[in-house]
């Protein structure tokens, strides 16, 4: 058996014959297993918020979305459409036209976005999943809208009698005094709310979803022009070749992002977050683990006979510095290991039970990854084994002269 690993093996079983290296010994060990359950509970959290966050966007971003490389509107013509249909890997596509419009209902307004779809904007994104009243249905100047607009407007679904009123500047008319006083810069339409969605705060103040052919009217634009095409793509599809044959048939009047790119910043938030934190809690790790440095410390100048008896007998100072070095590596990992069993618990339990809530009925969002778990396994080991190094090299010829 080796030498240093077999001596260090005894002494972190063993106690001393001081309570103080005793007490000093449990509350380092305490505070590793404290340390190393809070990281990972905290990074599992993490995962469960950027999971439960990005869920949004699931459900309402498509694989892949086709927008203007210029300007807000291009044109699809019924070729290019029959050709989008034929390439391999796409599901299925949507149209849409979105553009910012003006709101009324009951003496209430707000500004917002009306979104006119097609038939297949169900299946190219799940949006239909997130209706919170009512039903999906925009046919005969019908509409949805969110959660947010509903309350900031007082709507109902289904009410015939007072249509919310949607309010589209005219495009390219002039200015007021060229139209006459009796004039409207805009056109109006009524529309009967037969459902309101509910995703997130910002996506339910902003979209009025909508009949496509009646956006175009209301915008005055013709049965070509959109702003943007959604694709929901094949599980199996080569993306990165899907991509590429949508490029060559669009040409560069399109630019295609995926939904990672739609939410570009949405990603770089929570990854910054996740990252900030990890790095936060590695420091009260580090500051923790300077107990880890003072207890080998003493358990050195306590076993400082038993050292001196080891070198008479021919240990050397290497092998005398390793005993201390291995201690050390054995209690910081032997406390991550119960740290991350005990957190495990927890986030299973979280995960079953849902004993920690946001809301009544919604359970904090939690993830048990085994990446977070290694790489909280890895940070103990690697502060554990800098900590040791720096205790141990205190084990020198003066020590035990």
């Amino acid at each position: 058996m080796n030498f240093p690993f077999y001596i260090a093996k005894r002494y972190v079983r063993s106690k001393s014959s001081q309570n103080a290296v005793n007490i000093i010994n449990f509350i380092t060990f305490l505070v590793i297993v404290i340390g190393s359950a809070a990281l990972f509970i905290v990074l599992s959290a993490f995962s469960g918020l950027k999971t439960f966050s990005l869920s949004f966007s699931n459900l309402f971003d498509p694989d892949l979305k086709a927008t203007a490389q210029t300007g807000k509107f291009f044109s699809l013509g019924p070729e290019e459409e029959q050709k989008l249909l034929e390439i391999a890997g796409v599901a299925s596509y949507s149209e849409e036209l979105e553009e910012q419009v003006y709101l009324t209902h009951r003496q209430k307004s707000c500004v917002a976005y009306i979104k006119g779809v097609d038939e297949a904007y169900r299946t190219a994104t799940r949006v239909d999943s997130a209706i919170y009243w009512g039903n999906w249905a925009i046919e005969d100047q019908q509409a949805v809208a969110g959660l947010g607009i509903a309350s900031l407007l007082g709507l109902t679904i289904n009410d015939y009698r007072e249509p919310l009123k949607i309010l589209a500047p005219k495009p390219g008319k002039g200015s007021l005094s060229q139209q006459g006083f009796g004039g409207k810069p805009y056109n109006e339409m009524p529309v009967v709310i037969s459902g309101v969605y509910a995703l997130e705060e910002n996506l339910d103040k902003k979209y009025v979803f909508t009949e496509l052919a009646l956006a175009q009217v209301m915008l005055e634009k013709d049965n070509t022009q959109i702003s943007g095409i959604n694709f929901a793509l094949e599980p199996q599809a080569d993306r990165t070749e899907v991509r590429n044959q949508i490029t060559a048939l669009l040409g560069d009047k399109v630019v295609l992002r995926n939904r990672r790119q739609l939410n570009n910043a949405l990603y770089r938030m929570l990854n910054t977050e996740n990252l900030a934190t990890y790095l936060i809690f590695t420091l009260v790790l580090i500051i923790a683990l300077f107990n880890v440095v003072g207890a080998i410390i003493m358990m050195i100048l306590d076993k400082q006979q038993n050292s001196k008896t080891l070198y008479n007998l021919g240990a050397t100072i290497r092998e005398l510095r390793r005993i201390y070095f291995v201690q050390g590596i054995l209690v910081t990992s032997f406390g991550g290991l119960i740290g991350l069993f005990l957190a495990s618990i927890l986030i299973w339990s979280q995960l079953s039970f849902g004993w920690l809530k946001i809301t009544p009925s919604l359970a904090y969002p939690v993830e048990y990854k085994l990446m977070n778990l290694l790489v909280v396994l890895a940070t103990i080991v690697v502060l554990g084994m800098i900590a040791s190094k720096i205790a141990s090299s205190r084990v020198t010829k003066k020590l035990l002269s």
